[in-house]
């Protein structure tokens, strides 16, 4: 692909996150959701790899019938009250039809099968693309009607998104599908919270965005694709491997780290919603992910190479980590203490 036609639908994908954030009439919230899509699908399927095109189909099948369900809500919506402004969802059938449509665009359980299989396909930046910025519109559109959705649907998908994200992604060893898994699994965080504290769940959703970007751009500059992979990187970047393991258990929502500070408001929020009993099922869901991070973690830093022939020794070769790594991989690890000033946002 050419600089300037990646140039173009970089481009026109945050125009389209930008056009979706900031309407506030369905149409033109459906218009910024469908440049989105066109604008990614090159991306997945630069490679001309069968894998990636089989990626790209998946992907633009699911987000064309999402858009479409976004669409029909708003077109119902308005023929029963008149409205078209995105804050003024209030029709039940409406609600209910947005609420799918919107868990199919972020892959939440049980709409959530889509997602590992096109993460798979691409490359690790596309990858990260699609964890990070493409959930971003679709997060803003039930940021901006959470006061009318149906807060027992939206429990039971989120802790049906814990609970799958956490068993199917333990028997993974390929990164990027248990990177998808550990997504499903913090969406059904951010979803169980956005009717009771909105505010709390955008928090959530930019301090995993942060934690997620650190942890891909570290995969990538290190090269690493699979379990087998990471275990002989220590010997090539042990730098860069001990930043993935803190990043790492950064995610899995460790106390001392950054993760855990969502997790800990969250609780919080549902304990004070008389939801006692969904929060400890959460939580206990939440060991799963826990596994799957530590053996990330343990393969990036405790395992030595296998000394067989089918894995050469890697070189150690001295070169600089990329500021913009050691930034984020900083922030991810070390924000807790900020957490008084971060508070004051929710």
């Amino acid at each position: 692909m050419t600089p300037q036609a990646k140039l173009i639908f970089t481009t026109s994908l945050f125009l389209g996150t930008t056009i979706t954030i900031t309407s506030n009439h369905w149409i033109t919230a459906w218009a910024g959701l469908e440049i989105n899509t066109l604008a990614v699908l090159p991306l997945i399927s630069k490679s001309h790899h069968p894998r990636a095109i089989e990626a790209a189909t998946k992907y633009f099948l699911v987000q064309a019938a999402a858009s479409a369900l976004v669409l029909f809500s708003g077109m119902t919506n308005a023929w029963y009250t008149g409205q078209w402004d995105i804050t003024q969802l209030t029709h039940p059938t409406s609600c209910l039809i947005l609420t799918t449509a919107i868990a199919m665009k972020l892959g939440l359980a049980p709409f959530h099968f889509w997602f590992p299989e096109v993460l798979q396909g691409t490359s690790l930046i596309t990858s990260l693309l699609l964890s990070t910025v493409m959930k971003f519109p679709p997060i803003a559109l039930l940021y901006l009607t959470s006061h009318s959705l149906n807060p027992t649907l939206l429990t039971s998908m989120a802790v049906l998104s814990a609970a799958l994200g956490g068993w199917m992604g333990l028997n993974q060893t390929q990164i990027r599908k248990i990177m998808a898994f550990s997504s499903i699994s913090h969406l059904g965080w951010m979803s169980i919270v956005i009717v009771y504290n909105p505010k709390l769940t955008l928090l959530n959703f930019y301090l995993y965005a942060m934690m997620t970007t650190a942890t891909f751009l570290t995969l990538n500059s290190m090269k690493v694709l699979k379990l087998s992979t990471l275990m002989t990187a220590w010997a090539k970047a042990p730098s860069l491997s001990a930043m993935l393991m803190l990043t790492l258990l950064s995610l899995a929502g460790l106390p001392p780290l950054t993760g855990f500070l969502p997790k800990w408001l969250i609780i919080q929020e549902l304990t004070k919603q008389s939801m006692a009993p969904v929060a400890m099922i959460l939580s206990l869901l939440s060991l799963l992910g826990l596994f799957f991070y530590l053996r990330l973690a343990y393969c990036a830093t405790i395992t030595l190479p296998p000394h067989t022939t089918n894995h050469m020794k890697q070189w150690h070769i001295s070169k600089p980590i990329p500021t913009s790594i050691a930034i984020l991989a900083v922030m991810s690890t070390l924000l807790l203490p900020m957490s008084p000033v971060l508070l004051t946002t929710v």
